[in-house]
């Protein structure tokens, strides 16, 4: 299959997670200079030379390929060692230099709806604007510790060489804590029947990292700090969600991104960032 060069501009990236083919992957996605959305698969992110590392809301120059294995029209393989990292667009003026990009990906403002497109239209990566936040529920892990499968799928490729040594792998390795915790938005939307409440995990790479910079902070009293950030001050904003579905379990989707503007008539203040 044919391979292109794209300029990309970031807009999710998940947390990494283990994975039997690649270490670990992150799922990251984006949309191109045209207004294309791309996703773009798989990104071992934490082990990527460090020049070639990139934030959500940065430009990147990529070699990619249609994915042969996920027919989803969004799915690209990615040549991670082409990689070059651009310009990141900032926030000033209320989000201003963002906006015009995340208006040409596809956006509703129902859940159903939104589905609907899925089957209707093949959509896998979308926006989604609640109506409000209900709450966000916040559930312990099974298993706060990796098993045994996820830690062999962690270290199978150490002694392949695959990205640099074997050292330099166990102590990229040993950085990825595991999160004791799901974090779910509970928000409602407009349907023709009223509103309804919907449920759905976010795995938005900065969620997780606030989880660990609010631990590591303030400990035992760290939930109060993180629900400050994602239920009040996220629930004032202009929240959009960008979610994505998930290969083998289509009809099932996730948060992959939080979005966050100022809301357009209040467009006062600066920007927090989540970390």
């Amino acid at each position: 299959m044919a391979t292109k060069v794209e300029r990309i501009l970031i807009l999710a990236k998940t947390y990494p997670s283990p994975s039997a083919k690649h270490t670990e992957t992150s799922c990251v996605a984006g949309i191109n200079e045209h207004g294309e959305a791309r996703r773009l698969y798989p990104v071992p992110f934490r082990m990527v030379a460090e020049n070639q590392q990139f934030q959500k809301w940065q430009w990147i120059t990529v070699r990619i390929e249609k994915s042969p294995a996920d027919h989803r029209p969004e799915s690209h393989k990615v040549y991670v060692d082409t990689i070059e990292v651009g310009n990141k667009i900032p926030t000033a003026n209320g989000w201003a230099s963002r906006r015009p990009w995340w208006e040409m990906l596809p956006m509703f403002d129902s859940f159903t709806t939104l589905d609907t497109a899925r089957e209707l239209q093949d959509i896998s990566l979308a926006l989604l604007r609640p109506k409000r936040l209900v709450k966000l529920e916040i559930s312990p892990v099974d298993n706060p510790n990796w098993t045994e499968e996820e830690m062999a799928k962690l270290i199978q490729q150490q002694s392949q060489g695959n990205l640099f040594s074997q050292d330099e792998e166990r102590k990229q390795l040993k950085l990825l804590e595991k999160l004791p915790f799901d974090f779910y938005y509970h928000y409602v939307c407009d349907t023709p029947d009223g509103e309804q409440v919907y449920k759905h995990k976010i795995v938005d790479w900065e969620v997780g990292m606030l989880y660990r910079t609010c631990k590591r902070t303030y400990g035992t009293q760290w939930e109060a700090q993180f629900r400050a950030k994602l239920e009040q001050e996220f629930g004032k904003k202009d929240l959009l969600f960008m979610m994505g579905n998930i290969h083998r379990f289509q009809h099932q989707w996730l948060i992959i991104s939080l979005f966050y503007p100022p809301k357009p008539a209040s467009c006062v203040g600066s920007q927090v960032p989540l970390f």
